[in-house]
């Protein structure tokens, strides 16, 4: 019988580089208060947000992966021709099939590259990153670009208070590759699916299909009082978890980079954990709103565009959402 070869590679990987693309279009919350009866101050104080960034109703979610994709291909100093992996975790793919990655895969000039997408919602881009490090350090892949991108406007019903008013538009991107040492820890990731209508569509689309004069076009909805309890708390276990696997305390982290998804969620976040004042925290929400899959890649652009000091620090970065799924890791910041 004939012996199989099996690929093997690098021991470590790290993030490599990072990029962003975030919504064209500034929207305050005064522009969304009348349709949900609500106030600009009412906003605030639930949830931290100022304004979102959401994009033209000309830019697709596929064009903000391409933008975010190709400032982390520059900033990572690779050719494309280097880059043999594309995933991207995305909820807003304008259709089933082909894959949002695939497009983008040709547009970022990455063809050849191995693409495809992922749907696990906020938790989307610590999923890719987990399995971007294990594909480079299997061998199947030398470089992987991993890219959360939505377009969440397409899914908002301005008259919708559970959830329409946390959401924006964008994407961000990284790049993993091979490193002469660990900067990306042990992925701690699960799911709870006995939960995971508290953040679900409306309908269907074969409820659209079949009754069109009846149905309303599926938008988000949310029970955020399940969905806050079940952050905070069991989040954070996850959390902690994820520092004792990854051999790092809390006040040996550079930064701590949560989906942003509530900033009263962050903070809670950060009072669990016991972070100390020298940790940075993202809180990119305030200004960009909830971008699901891409909310992770954005805040650390952000978090290392303010504070180039962060760089080669470690981030503990934990995602959770629709599912319910979650994931988290500690990485070095590129």
């Amino acid at each position: 019988m004939p012996t199989l070869v099996q690929p093997t590679g690098p021991a470590h990987t790290r993030i490599l580089s990072v990029g962003a693309a975030r919504g064209d279009l500034n929207v305050p919350n005064d522009d969304l208060v009348g349709p949900i009866d609500s106030s600009d101050e009412w906003i605030r104080q639930r949830t931290g947000i100022v304004q979102r960034r959401r994009a033209s109703a000309e830019i697709g979610a596929v064009d903000l992966a391409v933008e975010a994709g190709a400032e982390a291909i520059a900033r990572s100093g690779l050719d494309p021709s280097e880059i043999d992996g594309l995933i991207i975790s995305t909820i807003s793919n304008t259709v089933a099939t082909p894959s949002m990655a695939s497009l983008a895969a040709h547009r970022l000039g990455l063809t050849p590259a191995a693409a495809f997408d992922i749907s696990a919602a906020c938790a989307g881009y610590v999923y890719g990153v987990g399995q971007a490090d294990a594909l480079v350090r299997a061998g199947v892949c030398r470089n992987v670009l991993v890219i959360g991108s939505e377009k969440m406007s397409d899914m908002v019903d301005p008259t919708d208070r559970s959830i329409s008013f946390l959401l924006g538009d964008g994407a961000g991107a990284v790049v993993v590759g091979a490193s002469d040492h660990t900067g990306i820890g042990p992925t701690l990731w699960g799911s709870d699916g006995e939960k995971w209508d508290t953040i679900r569509m409306t309908h269907t689309f074969r409820e659209v299909r079949d009754s069109p004069a009846d149905v309303a076009w599926p938008t988000l909805r949310q029970d955020g009082q399940t969905v806050f309890r079940w952050a905070v708390w069991e989040m954070a276990k996850i959390a902690r978890q994820t520092l004792e696997a990854s051999g790092v305390r809390p006040d040996e982290l550079a930064a701590f980079i949560p989906h942003q998804a509530n900033m009263r969620i962050i903070d809670e976040f950060a009072k669990q954990l016991k972070l100390p004042e020298t940790v940075a925290i993202a809180r990119d929400i305030e200004l960009q709103g909830n971008t699901s899959a891409a909310s992770i890649p954005l805040a650390m652009h952000r978090l290392l565009a303010d504070d180039p000091s962060l760089s080669g620090g470690l981030a503990l970065q934990i995602g959770f959402g629709a599912g319910l799924v979650y994931g988290a890791q500690v990485v070095e910041l590129p």
